[in-house]
């Protein structure tokens, strides 16, 4: 899975989960960041998330589940 994958992903999941449009769960969501498994040899990536509280919460549950099943991504 890519950085790209993983973000639609996400996006997916919050719409189906929460509701809302794909331009606003991207504006809260922010980039997916990918880091070198050198240094994060247990999940290599991150987001740096904005938005609501409502908006923050849903993603950092969301963050956690797909963490267990996407642990390490690949750039792109």
């Amino acid at each position: 899975m890519t950085a790209s994958d993983l973000e639609q992903l996400l996006i997916d999941r919050l719409i189906r989960e929460k509701g809302g449009t794909s331009q606003t769960w991207q504006r809260a969501l922010g980039k997916v960041i990918v880091r070198d498994t050198e240094t994060h040899a247990h999940c290599n990536w991150d987001v740096r998330i904005s938005g609501t509280d409502a908006q923050r919460a849903a993603i950092e549950r969301l963050l956690d589940d797909v963490r267990l099943e996407h642990s390490i991504i690949a750039a792109g």
